[in-house]
């Protein structure tokens, strides 16, 4: 039986690096994978996020790249917060495989990429459309490249990003090793690997029973008309310490946080259509609770790990299961509880069923017609609740919360939230 990264036959000095960061225990995809992808097989890795996947395929990329500097191993992730995410794994790694990583994704200035680039980085990390763009201006040489890894293909293909990975890893070594991690394997999916893999290992990692009983979910049945002041009743109702918003397109999140910030709450936005400079400073912002809202795409619902989130509220009902669980998933961390409120139109219910389907659990909907039940009855409740947790959180931030509902007491924050003037 697997208990260490020892009985992986890891490094020593890895080993006694991970164990510092308090990983000991290989997880399940880690104990399959790490001695698969060593042997130099093309691997496809079904399991969830959230199961230890990046170090999974880290470890053993990172130890088969040899001491010559050039690029030697490629990992493409759908988008700029994973590829962070990864590189900071890789990052902490390096002091004891001393493997030159470089990440290549949106946001950060071309140039600079490209002078990181021209010192032939062992490992590079990036998202399709940044890598084919340096590709295309012979910024980057892919040509010696044997070692790939797709992380997240189904949400390649969700954002459109398929051929793009594609022309990458045509790019790359003709006698590459691939390794394409999923948490589903749709058609589309299985023709990419039929196309690029040669008789691929296969590793299933059952998902773990769904667990969200610290997470107190919520569906408002609402009118298409009313969301706008069914949000701002749900946020002054609740009082939230720091909250989460979602929503399904771009644009309507710009609308949605100016509209907030009108009516005095503390608020900023998130979305793909940031600079990576502007979203550092909306996420620092909203860390140090300087924020009380952030209104989001789904692209805040992976590889963000917020302590004080303290309710998770679907402007826009999620497209599915996966989505629904990864956006809930930003609060309740660390063992605390979280609130989870779901706005939902009468067209949108079929899409409910299915989530609840997925999650084995029917949710507990008020009708717009029983709004007292989340504005008054809870409400006694909740305030008690959230006025411990914001005491507690508070102490540790240092920072005064301005609720909602006392408007000279908020700032107004402008569409992109970088002035801030007294309402």
């Amino acid at each position: 039986m697997i208990k260490t990264f020892n009985d992986l036959n890891i490094a020593s000095n890895i080993c006694e690096l991970l164990k510092k960061q308090g990983i000991i225990t290989p997880t399940k995809v880690q104990e399959r994978l790490i001695p698969t992808a060593r042997s130099g097989n093309d691997v496809i890795v079904q399991s969830k996020t959230g199961t230890g996947k990046t170090l999974a395929f880290l470890l053993p990329v990172m130890e088969r790249i040899k001491k010559v500097q050039m690029a030697q191993a490629l990992i493409i992730a759908p988008t700029r917060e994973l590829a962070i995410q990864i590189s900071k794994v890789a990052a902490n790694l390096y002091p004891v495989t001393n493997v030159d990583s470089v990440i290549i994704c949106g946001g950060v200035d071309f140039e600079r990429q490209r002078d990181k680039l021209k010192r032939n980085p062992q490992l590079i990390i990036g998202t399709p459309g940044r890598l084919l763009d340096q590709l295309s201006r012979k910024a980057i040489d892919l040509s010696s490249v044997n070692k790939v890894v797709i992380d997240e293909a189904d949400e390649m293909l969700k954002l459109g990003f398929i051929e793009d990975v594609e022309t990458l890893i045509e790019s790359t070594a003709n006698d590459r090793q691939l390794i394409l991690c999923s948490a589903t394997i749709p058609d589309r999916i299985k023709t990419l690997a039929a196309q690029f893999m040669h008789k691929p290992q296969i590793i299933f990692v059952e998902p773990k029973v769904i667990t969200l009983d610290n997470i107190k979910q919520t569906v408002i049945r609402i009118k298409e008309a009313n969301k706008f002041d069914e949000l701002c009743k749900v946020i002054d109702a609740e009082r939230p310490y720091l909250a989460m918003i979602f929503c399904a397109k771009k644009d309507e999140t710009s609308w949605l946080a100016e509209e907030l910030a009108k009516k005095g709450y503390e608020v900023d936005e998130l979305h793909g259509d940031l600079t990576q400079q502007q979203r550092n400073f909306v996420l620092k912002k909203f860390r140090e609770a300087k924020l009380q809202l952030l209104v989001t795409t789904d692209i805040a619902a992976r590889g963000l790990d917020i302590e004080g989130v303290t309710h998770v509220i679907s402007f826009d009902i999620p497209r599915d299961v996966t989505s629904y669980i990864h956006r809930i998933g930003r609060t309740g961390r660390a063992g605390q509880s979280g609130t989870a409120i779901t706005l939902v139109t009468d067209r949108e219910m079929d899409k409910l069923r299915n989530i609840e389907a997925g999650i084995k659990k029917q949710l507990n909907v008020q009708g717009s017609n029983n709004k007292k039940s989340i504005v008054s009855n809870k409400q006694n409740k909740n305030r008690q609740e959230n006025s411990k947790s914001r005491r507690m959180m508070k102490t540790k931030a240092s920072i005064k919360l301005k609720t909602a509902g006392k408007g000279n007491t908020h700032k107004q924050v402008n569409k992109r939230g970088y002035k801030q003037k007294s309402k």
